[in-house]
């Protein structure tokens, strides 16, 4: 099966990932069939420079049956190539920290 996910480049504590075209059989940082994208965690959400995708192809390996994981579904969402896909089930998680930190106190 056809997956769009992140393989992890960079170094320790640094990373940067590549948005890559790969069988789901294949490791994480292992073969992959195409590079569509790059994705750097570290820099601000408001910087262009954080993502970039190759619109074009990735509309051709959906249209191919490629599934995208999780957080590449995301990415992909955030840059209106795909509908956003609907948030997870962690409800503490859409709680804002400091909000959380005082529910386990009572």
């Amino acid at each position: 099966m056809l997956k769009l996910r992140l393989s992890r480049g960079g170094t320790k504590k640094r990373p940067v990932y590549k948005v890559v075209v790969a069988d789901s059989r294949f490791a994480r940082d292992g073969r992959f069939i195409e590079k569509v994208g790059f994705f750097n965690p570290l820099l601000p959400k408001e910087k262009k420079e954080r993502v970039g995708l190759e619109a074009e192809r990735i509309k051709y390996w959906l249209g191919q049956g490629a599934k995208p994981t999780t957080r590449v579904a995301r990415i992909l969402g955030e840059n209106e190539l795909i509908p956003m896909p609907a948030n997870g089930n962690n409800p503490n998680k859409a709680v804002p920290k400091k909000e959380r930190n005082k529910k386990e106190e009572d």
